[in-house]
């Protein structure tokens, strides 16, 4: 109890652990950015190998300027605002219809005052913002009961549908119900109608995998049924949808234990696509081998541990549940992303958090480092008790000869 006790003894607590990760993750992410995209960039952009590397800069330094404005804001008065939030939210995802822009087949992406906004990547911090503020106005009991079950997923769900029906990212949709699932989880252990929601989706998505299989070669499965067909046999696919998961493969392969060395891949000329994207994890294995994708693993589980404590010791709910938000969001992703990489679940193009290339998703995720910073210092931390006085004996003995 005494570790808690010095860490948290002024209540105004900054993590620099947790800043120290973040901007090693950061530093990483840029090297490999470059690393990744010099060769495109300079096919691209006239010779210009630094090209998606300033943009990446650029876009960590917005970030970052933002995590400090967010984290100094009490975040208290977000939860007066939550409403608001989420209603800008849906906003921002309808302004897909007339504002934005397809980019590889899909219309994700809004462009205001020049730059690329994906909306997908706004709603998950709204959706955290306001299911903390749902569940944290809810007793245990109304958190456990179908009606809490559903005032909380009701609102994730329509936000999923939005992203799904209007930005066909499905990949973004699961992440924002699978948060404000987990919030719920969190919020209420022993809500068991939740498990069985869950339960629930999982048999269904078994399911439809099985009829996406019997259906192989009717023609009428879509791009998403050839994914997960791609998945499980890629090979079979290797001209198609099964391309990019046999070429991120080699890459993860061909890298052995220590790796090619730093720039050294032959993947990102060309024959990976989204090599700085969502396929990035699989060049780091190329480049630095096992040994480098397990380093990395291992500071996305520290930067999940210090995320956790801030949670564990914060005693106000509406913290507590903004800090267990972007834990879930952060791994999620990373989960997601690696499994994708090394052709554990279907394809779902989902960046890595910090690392990948993308000025969207690298602001918005430092805003919620930020929200976490935020909690850890404008909250009352839980304190260790005061050790009793020790008794002393010889004196009680003196005292009774006299």
């Amino acid at each position: 109890m005494q570790p808690k006790k010095f860490l948290f003894g002024n209540k105004r607590y900054f993590d620099f652990s947790l800043l120290f990760i973040v901007l090693f993750l950061l530093a990483f992410g840029l090297v490999m950015v470059f690393s990744t995209s010099s060769y495109a960039s300079s096919l691209a952009h006239d010779g210009d190998g630094l090209f998606f590397l300033r943009r990446q800069l650029i876009s960590v330094a917005v970030g970052l300027f933002m995590m400090v404005v967010v984290s100094f804001i009490p975040f208290g008065i977000y939860k007066r605002f939550a409403l608001l939030i989420y209603l800008a939210s849906i906003l921002c995802i309808l302004l897909v219809l007339p504002l934005g822009r397809t980019i590889n087949g899909a219309r994700r992406w809004i462009y205001v005052f020049g730059m690329s906004i994906q909306p997908a990547e706004i709603v998950k911090i709204g959706i955290i913002i306001f299911t903390a503020t749902l569940l944290s106005k809810m007793s245990n009991k109304e958190r456990t009961s179908w009606k809490g079950v559903l005032l909380t997923l009701i609102p994730a769900g329509i936000i999923s549908a939005m992203l799904y029906f209007i930005t066909t990212n499905l990949s973004s949709a699961i992440i924002v119900a699978l948060i404000a699932a987990c919030m719920l989880m969190i919020a209420a252990p022993k809500c068991y109608k939740l498990y069985i929601l869950l339960a629930l989706a999982g048999i269904g998505t078994v399911a439809l995998i099985i009829l996406i299989v019997k259906g192989a070669g009717s023609g009428s499965l879509g791009f998403r049924g050839e994914r997960i067909l791609a998945w499980l046999n890629p090979e079979a696919y290797a001209d198609g949808k099964g391309f990019q998961i046999l070429q991120s493969l080699y890459g993860i392969g061909s890298g052995g234990i220590w790796g090619k060395g730093l720039g050294k891949s032959m993947q990102k000329l060309g024959f990976l696509p989204e090599a700085s994207n969502d396929m990035i994890f699989s060049i780091i294995c190329e480049e630095l081998g096992l040994f480098g994708g397990l380093a990395v693993i291992l500071m996305f589980i520290l930067l999940l541990w210090r995320i956790r404590d801030a949670s564990v010791y914060c005693t106000d709910m509406f913290g507590n549940l903004l800090v267990t938000g972007v834990f879930a969001h952060i791994a999620i992703q990373v989960i997601i992303n690696i499994a994708v990489a090394s052709n554990s679940i279907p394809n779902t193009g989902m960046p890595l958090p910090f690392i990948s290339y993308g000025g969207s998703s690298v602001i918005f995720i430092l805003m919620e480092i930020g929200l976490v910073m935020n909690v850890a210092r404008h909250s009352d931390f839980k304190e260790a008790p005061a050790p009793a006085p020790a008794e002393d004996k010889d004196g009680e003995d003196n005292e009774a000869e006299e």
